[in-house]
C-alpha cells in the first residue's frame, strides 16, 4: 500500500506540474525566455493579442467587432516599423504570452502591450519576463497604465523597483484624443547601468529585410 501511495503521489505531482507549467520535463523550474519575432509568427501574436484585448475590455468598456474580434488596428505596425518590436514569452517550451514595444520621440522605449496567460500568472513568470524585456534594451523606458487597472499598477511599480531600485518616477499624462478617459500613469526609468541579475533572453529571429538575424 505504501508503494502504491508513493506512485500515486508522484503521478499527481507530475500532473499538477504539467497542468500549471510549474515544472519542466526534468521536474525543475522552467526557464522564462523572451524572444523577438518577425512576420512568420505574427499569427501567433495576433491570437494572443485577442486574449489581451479581452482582458482589457473590463477597463476599457470595449466589445468585439461584428466578426467576433477585438480591434487592434496598430498591431501590424509592430512587424513593419523599425522602432516597433514584437516578442513572444515562453515558460520552458510552453508559450506563456507576448509583449510589444515602441520607440518614443524622446528616445525612450514604451511597452505597448504585455500579456501572460492566466494559467501562468502569480508564478513570477510575468515578473521575470518583464525584467528580461527591460534588460534586452538598456536605456530609458516609459511604461503607461490606467490606475483603475489595479493589478497592472501594482505589477509595473514592482517591476520598476526591481529593475532600478528607487531611481524611477511617475507622471500623469492625458490620453491623446480621448478627453473623457482618465490620464495615464507613466513610470519613467533608465535601465542603463542598473545593477541586475542575469535573465535569459533570446534575440534570434527569422531573417527579415533590414532586421538583424540574431543578437544574444
Amino acid at each position: 500500500m505504501a508503494h502504491q501511495a508513493a506512485i500515486f503521489l508522484a503521478c499527481w505531482r507530475a500532473n499538477v506540474g504539467w497542468q500549471y507549467g510549474r515544472m519542466d520535463s526534468s521536474g525543475g523550474a522552467a526557464e522564462v525566455t523572451v524572444r523577438e519575432v518577425a512576420e512568420d509568427l505574427r499569427p501567433v501574436v495576433e491570437r494572443l493579442a485577442q486574449l489581451e484585448r479581452h482582458d482589457l475590455s473590463e477597463f476599457r468598456g470595449s466589445t468585439p467587432r461584428a466578426n467576433g474580434l477585438f480591434a487592434f488596428d496598430k498591431l501590424p505596425l509592430f512587424f513593419s516599423e523599425p522602432d516597433r518590436h514584437a516578442y513572444l514569452i515562453y515558460y520552458g517550451s510552453a508559450l506563456a504570452g507576448f509583449t510589444l514595444t515602441r520607440g518614443l520621440p524622446d528616445g525612450a522605449t514604451s511597452i505597448s502591450a504585455f500579456f501572460i496567460v492566466r494559467a501562468l500568472r502569480r508564478q513570477a513568470v510575468g515578473h521575470q519576463a518583464a525584467l528580461a524585456l527591460l534588460r534586452m534594451q538598456p536605456g530609458p523606458w516609459a511604461i503607461a497604465f490606467q490606475e483603475e487597472n489595479a493589478g497592472a499598477a501594482r505589477f509595473w511599480r514592482r517591476i520598476a523597483t526591481a529593475a532600478v531600485g528607487s531611481a524611477w518616477r511617475e507622471e500623469r499624462r492625458s490620453v491623446p484624443g480621448k478627453p473623457a478617459v482618465p490620464p495615464d500613469t507613466w513610470l519613467l526609468l533608465d535601465t542603463d547601468g542598473a545593477h541586475q541579475a542575469p535573465v535569459v533572453t533570446d534575440r534570434c529571429r527569422t531573417p527579415d529585410a533590414g532586421r538583424p538575424r540574431c543578437r544574444h
